[in-house]
């Protein structure tokens, strides 16, 4: 779920994986692993990748809520 939202603002936001976890301090590999929903970000990774991306992590957060709620 919240892969899924990462993925999308990734993409809006016209980064390669590559790009954003560069940007956010994080491992490639590890934010694969977001995107495809094997693993969630804690509160710091979660801040890290919003200011990467340019959007609050509240945002990020509201989409998600969305998200659960139309399951």
């Amino acid at each position: 779920m919240f892969g899924d939202i990462l993925k999308k603002a990734r993409l809006k936001a016209g980064m390669t994986q590559e790009q954003l976890a560069f940007e956010a301090d994080v491992d490639r590999t590890f934010l694969s692993r977001l995107e495809n929903n094997r693993m969630s970000p804690t509160l710091e990774t979660l801040f890290r990748l919003s200011d990467a991306l340019g959007v609050p992590a509240s945002l990020l957060i509201a989409r998600v809520e969305r998200s659960w709620k139309r399951k």
